[in-house]
C-alpha cells in the first residue's frame, strides 16, 4: 500500500468529551476511563481513539459460533445473466435477513428487505462495510454515534463498528462486505487527504455521525461479531454504546447517490468516471442522471466491450433502462469475464441524438471471478443471454424515451 494518502476516511471527527493528549488520564465522575486505540492497517493506517466507561473486552457469556455457509450455484453455460430482485420476500433483520447473491474472495454482494426489528448488536470484525439504501429510512446506531439514513444512501461502515439498525417503515439494502479496506478512490485525493476539485463529489457531502449518545445503563445485550470466516456471539452485562468521547478518522459515514456529480464529455466516457469507492480488487459505480455526449457525431450509447479480467454486475435503482430488455427496477445484470456485452440491437441507432439520461444504478466491478449463489439461480432470467440474438431486419419494441439506454454496460 503507498503511504502518504490517508485510507479510507480523509477528515477528522471529534464527538464527546476527549482529554487533552492521547494516553494519559481520563476520568468520569472519578472513574478512569478505558482508552480503546481502534486502527487499520496496524499502527499504520487510519485510527479513532474511543473512551469507555467500561472495558470492550469484558465479556458476561461466550455463545455460539457459527461458520458462515454459501451454497453455490454453477451454471450449465457461461452466459450474461440477468436476476429479478424486486419479489425477493421481507425475513430475517438487518443482518440475518442479508441474503448472499454473488461473491469472490474480495467482495460479498447480499440482497437484504429486512422483515423484523435488529434487537441485537453487531460488529464486523473481519471486514468494511457499505450498504446501499434502495428504499427507507431510519438511523444507524453506533458506537460512534447517531447516523441518520435515507433512500439513495450509501451507509460505508469500516470494521470494528458496533452498530444497530433501526429502520423506519420497509427497507430494502445492497450490502457489499470486504476484507480489504474500502476507500474513497485515491485519485480523488490530494496528498493530504482532501478531496480535489474534479472529484465527483467533496466533503460537504459526506455526513459523519451527529449526536454520541453515551449509555450508562447495565444489563445484558447480545453482541454479534464476524471473525474467521463465521458469526461468534457474546453475552455482555453493559450497554455496547458506552462510549464518552472519541476522535480520529475511522467511523462511519453516510454519502448519497443524488450527491454524486457526474462526469461527461464530448464523446462517451468509460466506467471509470463512475467510481464512488475503491476496494481491494473491486470498485463501486455509481450511474446517474446526467448530460450526455455532446460532439455532433457522437454515439451516446456505451461501446461494447469486453471484461477480459473484470466481471460487471450491476444493480438498477431508478429511471429508464431502455438500453436492456426486460429490465426494471430491482433487476441485477451480471456480464462475466470472457465475453463481450454492449447495447442490445437498435439501442445504438436509437441513442442518437439524446441529450440526456435519466436513471440511476449501482455497479460492483471485480477482477476475479464472482460465484453464483443458489439465490442467483432461483431469480435468474435464463432468456437474458438470448436477448442479443436477432434476425436482420427484425425489431423490438423499446421505450420511446431514450434516457437510460446510454449510462453504462
Amino acid at each position: 500500500m503507498t503511504r502518504g494518502y490517508p485510507s479510507a476516511m480523509p477528515t477528522y471527527q471529534r464527538r464527546g468529551d476527549v482529554p487533552r493528549k492521547r494516553h494519559i488520564q481520563f476520568r468520569d465522575n472519578g472513574t478512569l476511563l478505558t482508552e480503546e486505540v481502534m486502527g487499520l492497517e496496524g499502527f499504520s493506517g487510519n485510527e479513532s481513539i474511543l473512551y469507555h466507561l467500561i472495558s470492550p473486552c469484558r465479556v458476561k457469556e461466550l455463545g455460539n459460533f457459527e461458520p458462515i455457509k454459501r451454497e453455490e450455484w454453477v451454471p450449465d453455460a457461461h452466459a450474461h445473466r440477468h436476476m429479478k430482485t424486486i419479489g425477493l420476500q421481507p425475513e430475517g433483520d438487518a443482518l440475518s435477513g442479508r441474503r448472499l447473491l454473488m461473491w469472490n474472495q474480495d467482495v460479498e454482494i447480499s440482497l437484504c428487505r429486512p422483515a423484523e426489528p435488529m434487537e441485537s448488536y453487531f460488529r464486523n470484525g473481519e471486514g468494511d462495510e457499505v450498504v446501499f439504501v434502495h428504499e427507507g429510512t431510519g438511523t444507524l446506531e453506533t458506537i460512534f454515534g447517531d447516523l441518520p439514513y435515507r433512500e439513495g444512501d450509501y451507509i460505508v461502515i469500516p470494521r470494528g463498528t458496533t452498530y444497530r439498525f433501526v429502520a423506519e417503515g420497509p427497507q430494502r439494502y445492497v450490502v457489499f462486505e470486504s476484507e480489504g479496506l474500502i476507500e474513497i478512490p485515491r485519485r480523488y485525493r490530494n496528498q493530504y487527504g482532501q478531496l480535489l476539485e474534479h472529484a465527483p463529489y467533496y466533503h460537504r457531502d459526506i455526513h459523519p455521525p451527529n449526536e454520541l449518545k453515551t449509555h450508562r445503563d447495565r444489563g445484558d445485550h447480545e453482541l454479534k461479531v464476524r471473525v474467521r470466516d463465521g458469526y461468534q456471539t457474546y453475552v455482555i452485562d453493559y450497554h455496547p454504546f458506552d462510549v464518552v468521547g472519541w476522535d480520529g478518522y475511522v467511523y462511519p459515514w453516510t454519502f448519497n447517490i443524488n450527491d454524486f456529480e457526474p462526469i461527461t464529455g464530448r464523446i462517451h466516457m468509460p466506467p471509470p468516471s463512475h467510481q464512488t469507492f475503491a476496494g481491494r480488487n473491486f470498485v463501486i459505480c455509481s450511474f446517474c442522471p446526467r448530460k450526455l455526449d455532446f460532439d455532433p457525431m457522437a454515439v451516446p450509447i456505451p461501446y461494447h466491450h469486453s471484461n477480459l479480467n473484470s466481471e460487471e454486475m450491476i444493480y438498477y435503482v431508478d429511471g429508464q433502462f431502455s438500453s436492456r430488455k426486460g429490465i426494471e427496477i430491482g433487476s441485477v445484470t451480471l456480464h462475466p469475464s470472457g465475453i463481450p456485452h454492449g447495447p442490445q440491437p437498435g439501442l445504438a441507432e436509437k441513442s442518437l441524438g439524446a441529450t440526456e439520461t435519466h436513471e440511476f444504478a449501482v455497479m460492483c466491478d471485480t477482477f476475479h471471478p464472482l460465484k453464483l449463489t443458489k439465490l442467483a439461480k432461483e431469480l435468474d432470467e435464463p432468456d437474458y443471454a438470448y436477448s442479443w440474438y436477432e434476425e436482420r431486419g427484425e425489431s423490438h419494441t423499446y421505450d420511446q424515451d431514450p434516457a437510460g439506454a446510454t449510462s453504462h454496460l
